[in-house]
């Protein structure tokens, strides 16, 4: 195990990078169980599909099964980042994981078989998606546990975002080497395998068991506390030590506070993370009507093939803002990047409108793409920011969650529009809730004691 003391060494020398990050105790270990999981999220949705569009014959059954395994996820996954909030990664992860890959396998076997009925197979995939892991905000809990430093944090959250991106884009084309050979059933086994896996080398990792020095996760070592293990330990020693300021030793050490809001089971947060949220609802909606303005776009140009190099610069330009952002050192807080980015991202895609031809559109689209990880990446640091530890997780599943609701919505919304009006004013239609959302965040009170130091460069740099 690296010496805590090493790290710190090499986080507070010059400028922390990277490197750093994944240097931290157990970081690069536990990481890349997280992704191994999220893979999964790549694979799984267009497998599903696919897989139930063969069984029944029929696109809008399997439309109407993905829209329930989607929305369940959705709704529900506050509730499930509170389970993990109360009882810890360990006791709450792999019921969850196993309980989704039993009904996403039972989902496999009843597509294998042709003519299964539409409500079955819906009301399989409503179930599953119901029990999905937070394997995304349990990572970034494990983050901030391990990173107190506000500069090693961004650059976490912003590898991690640009990490999850290239998932998102590297899934389907796991689908379509697999189906081939497996068929997308196959493909279906696949996916929840990578879940349950991932799932559970992340809750075999020693962070997922360790005391937080602000308090959190105590529910893994509940009557551990007279003999704990070696590895609970060490990883107690890990948590917290990378940080510029010392601030992992004693910093709330007995956690009364944060133990009394968790047991009272409140979240917290106030309008700060009302902000984080209306900042991610925004964002996701803008994405979500993106996708189908693009189709749109490429079939009035008669290229309808250039969709998946158009949305691939949104990719590309996403991967280069999240890497941007983490390596940004100004002592700018996070509450006052927040309406930037957004307003950045709502002047662009409207601008994209404008594009006379797919070239432009795609180098409009990939401008604002950089915003789109910064934006993303920042609503989750403000979050977190404005809960106490025992909340982290549940608050960033609420930013998830609005997330992956303004998306749902965007598309539905201007998939009414699409055909009915002038594609430019779709596309401003479309980015005005970023734009109009950004007074709304700028009058947002972030001036509390917490959310000022968390977003105040370390103090060995300042001083």
């Amino acid at each position: 195990m690296p010496s805590s003391d090493s790290v710190s060494a090499h986080a507070s020398s010059g400028r922390p990078g990277y490197r750093a990050v994944l240097a931290a105790p157990y970081a690069a270990r536990t990481f890349a169980a997280a992704l191994l999981g999220r893979l999964s999220f790549g694979v799984a949705p267009l497998a599903l599909l696919l897989a139930v569009r063969d069984s029944t014959g029929s696109y809008s059954a399997a439309g109407m099964a993905m829209a329930l395994f989607g929305l369940s996820n959705v709704l529900l996954s506050p509730v499930r980042a509170g389970l993990v909030d109360r009882y810890g990664p360990r006791r709450a992860l792999p019921p969850m994981a196993v309980l989704h890959t039993v009904l996403v396998l039972a989902a496999a076997a009843a597509t294998a078989r042709p003519g299964t009925a539409p409500v079955a197979l819906a009301a399989l995939l409503a179930a599953a998606g119901a029990c999905i892991p937070p394997l995304g905000p349990v990572m970034r809990t494990l983050w901030r546990r391990l990173l107190p430093d506000p500069a090693l944090l961004r650059r976490a959250y912003s590898l991690d975002g640009v990490a999850e991106e290239l998932l998102f884009v590297s899934g389907p084309v796991l689908v379509g080497v697999l189906l081939p050979l497996t068929g997308p059933a196959g493909a279906v086994v696949a996916g929840a395998g990578l879940l349950l896996t991932g799932a559970l080398l992340l809750v075999a990792s020693p962070l997922a068991a360790a005391g937080d020095p602000a308090g959190g996760w105590d529910g893994d070592r509940a009557g551990d506390q007279g003999e704990p293990g070696d590895d609970a330990v060490g990883a107690d020693d890990a948590v917290g030590a990378v940080g510029a300021d010392g601030a992992a030793g004693g910093s709330g050490a007995s956690g009364t506070g944060d133990r009394r809001g968790r047991r009272a089971g409140r979240l917290g947060g106030g309008r700060a993370l009302r902000s984080a949220v209306l900042a991610a609802a925004v964002t996701g909606l803008a994405l979500g009507a993106l996708d189908l303005m693009v189709v749109a776009f490429a079939d009035g140009q008669g290229r309808p093939e250039a969709v998946g190099w158009i949305l691939a610069a949104l990719s590309v330009g996403s991967a280069v803002g999240g890497l941007g952002l983490g390596a940004l050192d100004g002592p700018v807080p996070n509450a006052v990047r927040l309406p930037l980015f957004t307003a950045g991202l709502g002047l662009t895609l409207a601008a994209a409108g404008l594009a006379p031809n797919l070239l432009v559109l795609a180098a409009a689209v990939a401008l604002a793409g950089l915003f789109v990880s910064p934006a993303i990446t920042t609503a989750y640091l403000v979050a977190d920011e404005a809960v106490a530890a025992g909340a982290r997780t549940r608050a960033g599943a609420w930013v998830n969650t609005a997330l992956n609701a303004g998306s749902v919505a965007g598309g539905a919304t201007v998939g009414l529009l699409v055909g009915h009006l002038p594609l430019a004013l779709c596309f401003v239609l479309v980015a005005a809730p970023a734009v109009a959302a950004v007074p709304v965040l700028r009058t947002r009170d972030f001036g509390d004691a917490r959310s000022r130091r968390k977003s105040d460069p370390a103090p060995d740099r300042a001083a």
